[in-house]
């Protein structure tokens, strides 16, 4: 008979990010841990400074302070950290990886054929930073540059909103249009979309927006419908679960943090836009995504133009840095991505169709070459993370 455990969940605020963490932590909690979870009698979760006197075997935390790193230390219980608000805090954590979030959100600017780009963060919380990298450092790799606007958290201290909105009154007007700009997250990334509508900025047109953890409150409800990274939160919250058990079992801690890659990036209306000067290459895109159910290749491309497939090729690689073989591929990809999630149900046969793949193997074969899974394990991944 397993050991039933004490384990106290110790999470400040709420948000459908905290949601799906809880989930996780559920998820392990029922595969593979005789656990009972602690919660305050007034909400879900416990307040550290009440957890004083609690003889419990461990507790999984969001500690983002030292106050509250302190805190977490003086229980002399295994503690396993999920905030990255604080660069260290001498204690195991679990968090996304924030400089992949940061470059799929680049990639998908990329996709779109921007060139100019700006990113809205956090000076004083290291996520905010490690995004900032992730984003910048893959603009990098194509000789790109970024703009950036970075301006205190609103955690500790209460503001008038005039407070936030001026700094991106002063920053966006600097910025030539079209720009893709990734928030640090989702609620400032639908500030910043107010921001633009009160300068006279088109959004997706003039500034295209990005957003990170797919909260649907604020993604949905914005303005503009926002495009948003998905951190993938309920595996976090069940990745921190091994890990605590694990540490209670009396194994040491591991000697680095442990990120978990994010979902994907989810697409809406604030990124719904091509920013390709080139307008050949615009026309085809615009075809290749408005047929991308048709059963075409590169030669329906080269017949739509009056240059050469050498040229064709060159003006791809310079608006989109790809080729369009492979652009016609991950646009086909994308659509399966949708199709996968939807709301009815649709046999792995019906979506290759739909995508233009000859056959299920084919569709089987490039979707894995792209994403890194299969198209049933994807479907499986993001409906779990969706409930």
């Amino acid at each position: 008979m397993a050991q039933t455990r004490q384990v106290a969940v110790a999470f400040r605020g709420g948000g459908p990010h905290l949601a799906r963490l809880l989930h996780g932590i559920s998820d392990y909690a029922q595969q593979h841990g005789c656990w009972t979870l602690s919660f305050s009698p007034e909400s879900l979760f416990v307040p550290l400074r009440n957890l004083r006197g609690w003889h419990g075997d461990g507790v999984l935390a969001l500690l983002p302070n030292d106050a509250e790193v302190r805190a977490a230390k003086a229980l002399r219980l295994p503690v396993v950290n999920l905030s990255g608000a604080l660069a260290t805090t001498g204690l195991p954590r679990v968090v996304a990886d924030y400089r992949m979030i940061g470059c799929l959100a680049a990639e998908h600017l990329l996709e779109r054929g921007f060139q100019r780009f700006g990113f809205y963060g956090l000076e004083d919380r290291w996520h905010s930073c490690e995004r900032r990298d992730g984003f910048i450092g893959r603009l990098r790799k194509e000789g790109l540059g970024c703009s950036v606007l970075e301006v205190p958290s609103g955690f500790t201290t209460p503001r008038p909103w005039r407070f936030w909105v001026k700094p991106l009154q002063s920053w966006l007007p600097k910025l030539k249009p079209p720009v893709g700009i990734l928030a640090v997250h989702d609620p400032r990334a639908a500030l910043l979309v107010e921001a633009c509508f009160a300068l006279g900025l088109r959004v997706p047109d003039d500034v295209a927006v990005v957003g990170i953890d797919n909260d649907p409150l604020a993604c949905e409800f914005a303005r503009v419908p926002l495009t948003s990274v998905s951190r993938n939160d309920r595996r976090v919250g069940f990745e921190a679960a091994a890990l605590l058990d694990r540490l209670m079992d009396g194994h040491p801690a591991p000697g680095h943090d442990v990120f978990i890659p994010p979902d994907g990036v989810v697409r809406r209306h604030s990124t719904d836009t091509l920013a390709i000067e080139d307008p050949e290459v615009k026309r085809l895109v615009r075809f290749v995504e408005e047929n991308v159910n048709m059963p075409f290749g590169v030669e329906r491309l080269e017949g739509m133009v009056s240059f050469s497939r050498r040229s064709l090729e060159q003006r791809f690689r310079a608006c989109l840095r790809t080729t369009p073989y492979d652009y016609i591929l991950r646009a086909r990809v994308r659509r399966a991505e949708d199709l996968l999630i939807s709301d009815d149900y649709r046999s792995l046969g019906h979506v290759a169709q739909s995508c233009g793949f000859a056959d299920t193997r084919r569709f089987r074969l490039v979707f894995q070459q792209v994403t890194g899974t299969t198209p049933t394990k994807y479907r499986r991944h993001r409906l779990t993370d969706l409930q």
